[in-house]
């Protein structure tokens, strides 16, 4: 296992599948925590949740076929050769927690911002995707504005109009600028965006540094103990991309 590469913006080994979990609490929790002491006592940012089933499979499919059992018997005098199947897996259903951050403003409670840390599911057609779909269809006709971080590769990016394509982007979605929209795209080589947080009009915005975010949620996780670096990251980098990797490590 070699050392963490020196990665100038976003660490693609976070986007494993088994890790990014930890990252998506990481990141909300730390967001929390980071704007809380600067929005109060006007505002206070709080997680919170949207819960539903989806279809998933459990488990691993076993396509080794099964042998004939020797005792088995039948009732013909002439012993019938049973056909032999293959293992499957099911779909089953699953809960599903999401979360997402809210700054409100304390004296009358009103939303003003929303923050969503997309997720492999909400990437992917099915539940995940479509309910986040109609979440943010609700918010963008809606008089919250939306930060939208998207730090994953794979899935199919949120619908936007115009733009670069890029491997990440940041949206924020200001609800007086509507339809328009700042979008931050950059590439695996290139830091990540520090952009500002909207809130209510002549409010200060603070800035949101992500990658420092990034930084200490990885490290609160001790994820470079489960991490090895030697091995190429999951979901899989171009060519170009994994020849680049091999010069920092």
């Amino acid at each position: 296992m070699t050392g963490k590469p020196n990665f100038p913006g976003m660490n693609p080994y976070l986007e494993r599948p088994d890790i990014w979990p930890e990252i998506h609490y990481g990141l909300i929790s730390g967001l929390m925590r980071t704007l809380n002491p600067v929005l109060n006592p006007k505002y206070r940012a709080a997680v919170d949740k949207r819960v539903y089933l989806d279809a998933v499979l459990v488990g691993i499919p076993d396509t080794t076929v099964i042998q004939q059992t020797p005792n088995r018997t039948t009732t013909s005098t002439s012993a019938a050769v049973l056909s032999q199947p293959e293992r499957v897996a099911i779909p089953m259903l699953e809960e599903v927690t999401e979360r997402f951050l809210e700054i409100r403003e304390v004296a009358t409670r009103k939303v003003i911002t929303v923050i969503e840390v997309l997720s492999p599911k909400n990437k992917r057609s099915g539940e995940g995707r479509s309910q986040y779909l109609k979440k943010r269809q609700t918010l963008l006709s809606s008089q919250t504005h939306l930060v939208e971080i998207d730090l994953l590769r794979s899935g199919e990016s949120m619908p936007v109009q115009g733009g670069c394509k890029a491997d990440y982007q940041i949206l924020v979605s200001r609800a007086n600028e509507r339809p328009a929209a700042e979008r931050y795209p950059f590439y695996l080589r290139e830091p990540i965006p520090v952009f500002l947080l909207p809130l209510s009009a002549a409010d200060v915005e603070p800035a949101i540094d992500l990658a420092a975010l990034l930084e200490q949620a990885s490290q609160e996780a001790a994820l470079d103990l489960v991490i090895d670096y030697s091995v190429s990251p999951e979901p899989a980098l171009n060519e170009d991309d994994m020849a680049w990797l091999d010069t920092l490590r």
